[in-house]
């Protein structure tokens, strides 16, 4: 088995102004710059988490207090196909935004798209379920699963998310299914949707979560959430932030400033696949669109991942323009 390069990016939202603007210009252009394309593009494998629904169907989901509805237009698989994702979880709290009806389409446009997914279904049993993919000889086993919300639970006949309750400790049905998606596969990325919003750490829960998840048999764990990127551990990446949205800037904390993960999977045999090398790039999110960070942006990110990932025993080099986590 050869060495690969599976690309990971967090919370992807592709409704309101990202929707508007793919009316306009429906290409994968319109949501990243060239050098981000060009990056993913050389990834062999491709992973992130789709925050919305994709359909042109439904209605707001009837919680009292949700204030955040994401819909992106049908066009939009094709478009993460044509950036060549191969698989996104929808494990997460927006995946029932308009409904069960738009999470079918969602579910049926993706498939008709080519890209896999994880984290919901038609039921509880298919949104339980992990997916693999293949690069390089090696088998890569995709599980999400997501920590809120509670009504979007899928359910047996009932469509929705694959709810983990990680605050009281990681269930038996996620460690059994990791443990079993390791004796399937050659190696486990675990992608959890965890932990509150708009934080600079991960809680202590998410922490220990984690641990768990590698203990059960996973290779490596990136999550996502909290829309700010989070320090990295050995093999776990607490929180990918954000990727592509139009979402409302804090000035502290720069949502608008991210990374796009880049992980080696050394398959050398006869050991299991293992991820030896972690490269974060810099992202500036523009309104609706995202572009390599630079200058001043670009520094900022450097120093607060760095100080991150200190927090947790991890230095973290730089190779010209990357941030680089050596885990050999």
């Amino acid at each position: 088995m050869a060495p690969i390069t599976v690309a990971m990016a967090g919370d992807t939202m592709l409704g309101r102004g990202v929707a508007e603007r793919l009316a306009r210009t429906p290409t994968a252009e319109a949501l990243l710059c060239d050098e981000l394309r060009a990056i993913v593009a050389g990834a062999d494998l491709f992973v992130l988490n789709l925050e919305c629904c994709v359909s042109g169907r439904g209605e707001p989901w009837p919680a009292p207090g949700k204030p955040f509805f994401f819909r992106a237009p049908p066009e939009a698989a094709a478009i993460l196909a044509e950036l060549g994702v191969d698989c996104v979880t929808l494990a997460n709290n927006h995946a029932l935004d308009y409904g069960y009806d738009a999470l079918a389409d969602t579910l049926a446009l993706l498939a008709e798209a080519g890209v896999r997914v994880v984290g919901a279904g038609p039921d509880l049993a298919a949104a339980r379920e992990f997916a693999v993919l293949e690069a390089g000889g090696i088998r890569l086993a995709v599980v999400g699963a997501t920590d809120h919300p509670e009504d979007f639970a899928a359910d047996t006949g009932r469509p929705g998310v694959a709810l983990a309750d990680l605050r009281h400790g990681v269930p038996g049905w996620l460690t059994g299914l990791v443990a079993r998606a390791a004796d399937e596969a050659d190696a486990v990325l675990v992608t959890p949707h965890w932990g509150p919003n708009m934080t600079s750490r991960p809680p202590r829960y998410v922490q220990d979560a984690a641990s768990a998840l590698l203990e059960a048999g996973a290779t490596l764990v990136a999550g996502h959430s909290a829309h700010v990127f989070h320090g990295v551990a050995h093999r776990v990446v607490h929180d990918m932030g954000d990727f592509v949205d139009d979402y409302a800037v804090d000035a502290r904390l720069r949502n608008d400033l991210g990374l796009l993960f880049l992980v080696t999977l050394d398959g050398a045999a006869p050991a299991r696949p293992r991820p030896v090398r972690l490269e974060a790039v810099p992202v500036f999110l523009d309104f609706c669109h995202t572009a390599r960070a630079r200058g001043d942006e670009w520094e900022w990110i450097r120093d607060r991942f760095t100080r991150a990932c200190a927090a947790f025993g991890t230095p973290v080099a730089v190779e010209g323009d990357r941030l680089v986590v050596d885990w050999s």
